[in-house]
């Protein structure tokens, strides 16, 4: 059973900035893109956060460098160990290559393999364990406690949050009027760092986190007010794919998460495409949700600025061709960004399912 509740230290806005002055050195800052084909088809002001464009392929790598800059003499020298479905694990990699720090990643099995190769090009010693992130969760907190590593937590990690909350300091730099930010929850690190930045500098700003309908263990344990794992995970998107919810994002989220909605797969390869026609960007399945989120809230985002979170963009050759060649999609997207303004329905997913419930968060 996952963990009711958190006991240590929750991040602070002051962190945030810490954290910043120990990345800046180290990573460029993410463009803020605004996307006028969005634009017309929601009838907000949009803006695309392009965090595929740093050196991992993903906004991970801003709290990998936090965490691991901080470490001690001794569990640098000890190692450390994660684990990680791949933008994670490549941002303790990254770290670890920059600082000389001996990193073991385990992976489930049937990982992303762009992500794995890069793992281990950045000198990581990568196990393939278990069905999914949960198996081999387990099978890697078994191994640090076996052999001594010092144990980074996917998610239940202060100076993590700490680190990825630096993108909404460069959202409220870039866009000070900003309304609403929308951003991907698998764990929800990165959600968390926008309630804990974005919000500390503009109360009003709401912040929207989106999950696959498939792997919904933070929808369903914000909306049901407890702890909630999923049996099975059914999503493309492996940034989203965690059955299990956990108690440091979970307890920021319900203080700070405005609401929490669901998206489906085909939506959110809809929003790859759109991505990369709109916004000319290469977008994961993950990194594609928070587009896909706003295009399934539509009408309600109408008249605002609004900023999505573009979290990664680490997609196969293989998984992008799938997208690519699927006709009837690619007609459906592009007659939808191409539609007159009376023939918009920016309200409706994409594909013709009903809408997902959308989950408050009791604030």
């Amino acid at each position: 059973m996952p963990d009711e509740t958190w006991t240590g230290p929750l991040p602070t806005l002051h962190d945030v900035y810490r954290a910043r002055r120990v990345i800046a050195p180290h990573l460029p800052r993410t463009p803020l893109i605004h996307a006028p084909a969005l634009d017309r088809l929601l009838g907000a002001q949009v803006f695309v956060k392009c965090e595929n464009l740093l050196p991992t392929g993903a906004f991970k790598v801003r709290g990998g460098i936090t965490l691991m800059s901080a470490l001690s003499p001794e569990e640098r020298r000890r190692g450390v160990i994660t684990a990680s479905t791949g933008n994670h694990g490549q941002s303790i990699a990254y770290a670890g290559h920059m600082l000389g720090v001996r990193v073991v990643i385990g992976a489930p099995r049937e990982s992303n393999p762009l992500k794995v190769s890069a793992m281990r090009a950045l000198g990581a010693e990568v196990v393939l364990e278990g069905r999914d992130f949960d198996e081999a969760r387990e099978w890697v907190e078994r191994t640090a406690r076996a052999e001594g590593y010092r144990y980074v937590h996917s998610a239940n990690e202060p100076l993590l949050i700490a680190g990825v909350g630096t993108i909404g300091l460069e959202i409220m730099e870039d866009l000070p009027e900003v309304d609403v930010i929308i951003a991907p929850v698998g764990a929800g690190s990165g959600a968390c760092g926008h309630c804990i930045a974005a919000k500390a500098i503009s109360p009003r700003v709401q912040v929207i986190g989106v999950q696959a309908e498939g792997a919904a263990a933070v929808y369903r344990s914000l909306r049901e007010g407890r702890m909630v794992s999923v049996e099975r995970i059914e999503t493309f998107a492996e940034g989203l794919a965690a059955r299990v919810p956990f108690a440091l994002p979970v307890t920021i989220l319900r203080g700070g998460l405005d609401e929490i909605v669901l998206v489906s797969d085909e939506e959110l390869k809809d929003a790859i495409l759109l991505l990369a026609e709109a916004v000319r960007q290469t977008a994961e399945g993950a990194g594609a949700a928070s587009t896909a989120a706003a295009l399934r809230l539509g009408d309600r985002l109408r008249g605002r600025k609004v900023a999505l979170v573009l979290s990664g963009g680490n997609i196969t050759l293989e998984t992008l061709a799938g997208i690519y060649r699927d006709e009837a999609r690619i007609r459906r997207v592009a007659e939808r960004l191409r539609a007159r303004p009376e023939e918009r329905t920016a309200g409706a997913p994409p594909s013709g399912e009903p809408k997902a419930p959308a989950a408050r968060t009791g604030r």
